[in-house]
């Protein structure tokens, strides 16, 4: 009775998952397999906001697949030895999985795919994660991509014709026990957590129920609406995506039709901005791939020798959402208690850090690392050595983004900054963006004391400015 092995990763899902459609077809018994290895992912082992989302994923999956008539068996690694004990154990002679793109991960699979077949074990790996792979774009030099438009540009019309595949029927599991879903020790062991479920559903169905949802209600306003952080407009896809519960494939397709269904053209314009969004992750893949050191090194070299000057005592008020800048606070606050910060913000909190504060960006990298939901390689590198002006298409290193004009002009009712501030809640909106601006009735008036109830800046934003641009300066030749 033929056996073959399915090894998953951050491909949680049944549909659109050609390493499970592949071994279905082609086997009498199939077991599906999660190893839990974290160590092999150093030094970026999932974060844990990450591990949350993880541990229900994993079990949302496991009731997927029993309902499917099949099951999940989870075991803990060294992968390529689990693999070969799992071999030993049901007779396998194939053993098919999904490609990830982290240098880590790359670098293990190869190994493990040489050392199966150097035992006669067949393996076959495929792309589910992915609308283009970073290997098939290049520049008319041969090159990869180093700027977004051209290569959005150059991948948009041949994912014209891609189409997902359907849950495919599943042999039944070999019988083979499995590890306890808990052993793997994925939840914090402080509250933390606790109100990331009144804002997520991980797994399959959560991923499909929040596109659908985007699509029907928001993506008609998404192009002018997705800026604005007090309002839900943004799809939420992004946890579900790096996780694979949901495909790009099937965020396109469903795109696709809803902005054409019964002959309407409504949300042309918008599906074509969120699906640029889109691209722009497997832009993140694309230079990951080709520059592999930039998850811990600068693109631009010239930044090799910029001085950094942040302090523990700034980087902790940042952190903890205490900077005394109203939309910074704000962003850090829905990102702790949320596990997800709206990008707009993310922007904004990412140049106080790298320029105002002058703080690496590596340390803003790593506390997103643990506490976004959606802590994905490729988008978390590229996202801050973009804002900090030392990567690829950056954004230019004097672009130094102002809190106060970013709040009054995507924030201008406050909204945003009352539901993460409360202590500001009273403020009028002329004052909620800048609080030290506020007279001293004004503030009795809104019960607000400075510097008590809530803190005065950190940093003078004109003054840490110039400070920046002159350390800029110093560097850019």
């Amino acid at each position: 009775m033929s056996t073959r092995i399915v090894w998953l990763r951050r491909d949680l899902r049944l549909s659109d998952n050609p390493a499970l459609t592949h071994a279905a077809a082609r086997c009498e018994r199939l077991l599906i397999l999660y190893i839990h290895a974290p160590d092999e992912e150093a030094p970026w082992a999932p974060g844990g906001a990450s591990r949350w989302w993880l541990h229900h994923s994993l079990e949302r999956l496991s009731d997927a697949l029993r309902d499917a008539g099949s099951e999940l068996v989870i075991r803990r690694g060294p992968s390529l030895e689990v693999l070969r004990e799992c071999i030993d154990a049901t007779g396998a002679d194939a053993v098919c999985w999904n490609r990830l793109y982290d240098p880590a991960t790359r670098e293990r699979d190869g190994r493990i795919k040489q050392a199966l077949r150097d035992d006669g074990v067949e393996t076959r790996s495929f792309n589910a994660a992915l609308l283009a792979e970073p290997w098939t774009v290049e520049t008319g030099s041969g090159g990869p991509y180093r700027v977004f438009t051209p290569f959005w540009k150059a991948i948009r019309e041949d994912i014209g014709a891609l189409s997902p595949a359907p849950v495919p029927t599943l042999p039944p599991p070999p019988d083979i026990p499995s590890e306890p879903l808990a052993s793997l020790e994925l939840l914090p062991t402080l509250n933390w957590a606790d109100d990331f479920s009144r804002h997520w559903t991980p797994g399959a169905d959560g991923a499909r129920q929040r596109l659908d949802g985007f699509l029907t209600d928001s993506l008609e306003h998404y192009a002018d609406g997705r800026d604005i952080p007090s309002q839900d407009l943004t799809s939420g896809l992004s946890p579900h995506l790096h996780f694979g519960e949901i495909g790009p494939r099937e965020v396109l397709a469903a795109t696709r039709a809803t902005s054409s269904d019964d002959g309407r053209t409504r949300s042309a314009k918008n599906a074509d901005k969120f699906l640029s969004e889109v691209a722009w992750r497997e832009f993140a893949h694309h230079l990951l791939f080709h520059f592999p050191h930039t998850t811990e090194a600068v693109m631009n070299p010239r930044f090799r020798q910029f001085s950094w000057d942040g302090n523990a005592q700034d980087l902790d008020a940042w952190q903890r959402g205490r900077t005394g800048i109203p939309i910074v606070d704000a962003g850090m606050r829905q990102l702790w208690r949320t596990g997800w910060m709206h990008n707009r913000v993310r922007m904004i909190v990412g140049s106080l850090l790298t320029k105002n504060l002058r703080h690496h960006w590596l340390e803003g990298a790593r506390w997103f690392w643990d506490t976004l939901v959606d802590a994905d390689l490729a988008n978390n590198t590229l996202g801050w050595q973009w804002i900090a002006g030392c990567g690829a298409d950056a954004a230019p290193y004097f672009r130094i983004f102002n809190p106060v004009s970013q709040g009054e002009k995507f924030d201008a009712d406050g909204d945003y900054v009352r539901r993460f501030v409360p202590e500001l809640a009273r403020l009028p909106n002329r004052y909620v963006h800048a609080p030290w601006s506020a007279p001293a009735d004004v503030l009795r008036a809104a019960a607000l004391r400075l510097g008590h109830d809530y803190p005065l800046p950190i940093v003078d934003l004109k003054a840490s400015r110039q400070a920046a641009l002159a350390a800029y300066d110093a560097v850019k030749g």
